[in-house]
C-alpha cells in the first residue's frame, strides 16, 4: 500500500521563482490529500507528477494568505476540468472562518463549482495566538446570504483528548491539534491503524485447521470453533499487530499548545515542521510566531520522530546548489537541526520532492 508526500511549495510569505508558497500533497491508495494551498499551488500541481483531479480532501493549517490564497483558484480550475456530475464532495478542513472565505470568494467572483464541496471548520481556542490578534469568526455564517453556502460540520476541541477528530474509518484516523502562531494554527496527524500480525500456519495445521475460510476469519479478528468443540481465538495463532504508518504535518507556529502534539506525534515516521528562520534569529522567529531548526528538532526529538522534514523557509535562504547574492544557503538550517536530533534523519524540503513511507513489516 503506497503512501507518499510531495512538497509543492516550501517557501514562506510569498511564492518566488525558486520556492512556491506553502502546499503539500499526500497520496494514498490512489487518493490525493492536499495540506495548505498557497498562491500558485495549482500551477505547481501541473508541473508535478500529481493529478489535481484526484484530490478528495484538503486540510488548511491556518488562515494566513500564503496558505489559503490558492484555494479558490484551484477549486475553480478543478470545476472547469470536471465532467462528473456525480463526483463525491471534496472535504475541506480548516479553522473557523474558512467557509466564509471560500463562499465570499466564489460569490464575489461569480464562480460556480460544478462539483460539491464540504467545509468542516475547527473552532480555535483564544490562547492559540496573542490576545490582540484573535478574531472571533463564529458569527460570520449566521447571515441568511450564507444559507446557500457549502455545508459542513463545526468541530470543537475535545477537551479530554485535547484534539479534534476529523476522519476515521477502518484503516486510519486523522486528528488535528493546536499550535501557537500569530493567528490560530493547527497541526494534522494521519495515523494508520495496526494491521493483524502474521498467522502461525504451522500451529494451525497442528491443530487440524486447514487453509480456507477459517484463516480469513482469524486474520480479521474473529474466533473459530474447532472440531473438538474448543474455541480458537485470533491471539492464539497471530503474531503481534503490525503498527501503521504515521505522518504529522504542522502549520506555522512557535510551538504546540497543550499536550496533544507530543502524544499524537509520538513515534511518527515523518514529522513536517516549519523552520522559517535560522537559530541565530530565534527571538525574531518567536516574536513572529515562527520556528527555527532547533525549535523543530526539539519537538521531533521529544516525539521520537524517525524523520524530521523542515519546510516553510524564508525566501532569504537560497535552495541548495543554487547561486545567490550573499544569502545563506538553506543547508545551514539542516546542520542546526541535526545538532539537536542526535543522529535521527533531517531532510530539507524542496519543491517537487517526494518522500515515500514504506509499509512496516
Amino acid at each position: 500500500m503506497s503512501l507518499e508526500i510531495t512538497f509543492l511549495g516550501t517557501g514562506a510569505a510569498f511564492p518566488s521563482p525558486s520556492r512556491g508558497a506553502s502546499a503539500l500533497a499526500l497520496r494514498r491508495e490512489g487518493q490525493c490529500w492536499l495540506f495548505d494551498c498557497g498562491e500558485g499551488t495549482q500551477t505547481q500541481l501541473m508541473r508535478s507528477h500529481l493529478r489535481a483531479a484526484r484530490i478528495t480532501k484538503i486540510f488548511i493549517t491556518h488562515l494566513h494568505g500564503d496558505h489559503i490564497f490558492g484555494l479558490p483558484g484551484l477549486l475553480c480550475t478543478l470545476s472547469l476540468q470536471s465532467n462528473d456530475a456525480s463526483k463525491a464532495p471534496v472535504d475541506i478542513y480548516g479553522p473557523l472562518g474558512l467557509r466564509s472565505f471560500l463562499w465570499r470568494s466564489l460569490e464575489l467572483s461569480h464562480s460556480q463549482l460544478l462539483f460539491p464541496i464540504t467545509v468542516h471548520e475547527l473552532v480555535p481556542t483564544r490562547d492559540q495566538c496573542p490576545p490582540e490578534e484573535f478574531k472571533d469568526f463564529s458569527s460570520l455564517d449566521r447571515g441568511e446570504e450564507l444559507s446557500q453556502g457549502p455545508p459542513g460540520r463545526v468541530l470543537h476541541l475535545d477537551a479530554g483528548e485535547d484534539s479534534y477528530l476529523l476522519v476515521e474509518d477502518e484503516q486510519l484516523v486523522v486528528r488535528a491539534f493546536r499550535l501557537f502562531h500569530r493567528v490560530p494554527s493547527f497541526g494534522f496527524v494521519l495515523q494508520e491503524k495496526p494491521r493483524p500480525g502474521k498467522l502461525n500456519v504451522q500451529k494451525l495445521k497442528d491443530l487440524g485447521v486447514q487453509p480456507g475460510p477459517s484463516y480469513g476469519k482469524l486474520k480479521s479478528g474473529a474466533s473459530i470453533v474447532l472440531e473438538n468443540g474448543a474455541t480458537l481465538f485470533p491471539g492464539d495463532v497471530l503474531d503481534a499487530p503490525i503498527p501503521g504508518r504515521k505522518i504529522c504535518v504542522l502549520g506555522d507556529c512557535s510551538g504546540p499548545l497543550g499536550e496533544a502534539a507530543e502524544r499524537l506525534c509520538r513515534d511518527a515516521d515523518v514529522l513536517v515542521h516549519e523552520a522559517t528562520l535560522a537559530d541565530g534569529q530565534r527571538d525574531k522567529a518567536r516574536q513572529r510566531g515562527h520556528s527555527t531548526p532547533a525549535t523543530a528538532a526539539e519537538l521531533a526529538k521529544r516525539c521520537r520522530a524517525a524523520r524530521l522534514v523542515l519546510t516553510h523557509f524564508s525566501q532569504r535562504y537560497r535552495p541548495a546548489g543554487q547561486p545567490g547574492h550573499g544569502d545563506t544557503a538553506v543547508t545551514e538550517l539542516r546542520r542546526q537541526a541535526e545538532a539537536v536530533m542526535g543522529g535521527r534523519e533531517v531532510t530539507l524540503a524542496e519543491d517537487f520532492m517526494t518522500i515515500e513511507i514504506p509499509v512496516k513489516k
